[in-house]
């Protein structure tokens, strides 16, 4: 009897646990609806998405090179976070000895532990003027810089969680192929490495997320300029707008109801980008 109350009072409590997080998303969700519709609606939302002109002073919100440059910048940190993610993952699953293994992993585990802050300070500081000295730029704090920080932060998710997938791909998967006259590495790469493709399309999800919502640390080396986006120009991301501005918009004006908007845009685009790559997680485990 004792033990049946005792399951019951634990499943009321996950249960609540469940609908108080999706409480929180429906209410974050409202919030921003709220909040960011009226600047949409004055602005227009065509003027809002494809304007080019960013210009508090003369109550000009286009968010276009926001959007171009965040998609840009994720899609370049992927580009380059992704492969490396990857060897690293099947050279810590599958080819390194036990106590290297271990000592990567916990320079991983290091890295993923490191504040936001503390990224940016190092590029500011490292990365940042060697840019600008090895492409002879005016300025080194550039979109390229940006990447290149990204890159580094998304890697801990994506090492971790593609090579605990990959530890999971049963062994019987590995020896069948080795048996047929495959090699060690034709065996990771070809067999294990699709046997865990779930595992890794989920690592690219949270790491996707962590490069879009990305703020403090691209704010200190992207140069927090307007620009329509190239490698190397001083950008703005979606975050980084509002992270610059939002602390002296005033209360009330429209420049602080378009940067909730630019909230509201980034929230949609986060969701996109996720339920996208879930669709071809779903896809590929069925496949």
């Amino acid at each position: 009897m004792k033990k049946k109350v005792l399951e019951n009072i634990v499943k009321w409590i996950f249960l609540l646990c469940g609908i108080a997080a999706v409480g929180f998303v429906l209410c974050i969700c409202l919030y921003l609806v709220i909040s960011g519709v009226p600047a949409i609606r004055e602005i227009g939302l065509w003027n809002f998405l494809f304007g080019e002109t960013w210009n508090a002073p003369t109550n000009e919100f286009g968010i276009l090179p926001f959007i171009l440059t965040s998609i840009y910048g994720t899609a370049g940190a992927l580009l380059l976070g992704v492969p490396l993610g990857l060897f690293t993952a099947v050279f810590l699953a599958k080819a390194a000895p036990p106590r290297i293994a271990a000592a990567a992993r916990s320079c991983v585990a290091l890295l993923a532990g490191i504040p936001s802050v503390v990224y940016g300070l190092v590029g500011m500081t490292a990365l940042v003027p060697f840019v600008q000295k090895t492409f002879s730029l005016s300025s080194g704090a550039c979109l390229f810089t940006a990447i290149l920080v990204l890159t580094v932060m998304i890697l801990p998710y994506i090492v971790s969680v593609s090579e605990t997938a990959l530890r999971a791909v049963p062994r019987e998967y590995e020896e069948a192929s080795l048996a047929l006259g495959a090699t060690k590495a034709e065996t990771w790469f070809l067999v294990s490495l699709k046997a865990a493709k779930s595992g890794v399309i989920a690592s690219v999800i949270q790491g996707t997320g962590r490069a879009v919502g990305e703020a403090m640390a691209i704010l200190m080396v992207a140069g927090n300029v307007a620009n329509m986006p190239s490698l190397f120009a001083s950008v703005r991301f979606l975050t980084t707008a509002i992270v610059s501005e939002m602390s002296y918009a005033a209360y009330g004006s429209l420049q602080r109801d378009a940067l909730f908007s630019v909230g509201l845009v980034l929230f949609l685009f986060i969701l996109l980008i996720n339920a996208a790559l879930r669709l071809l997680s779903e896809r590929s485990a069925k496949a």
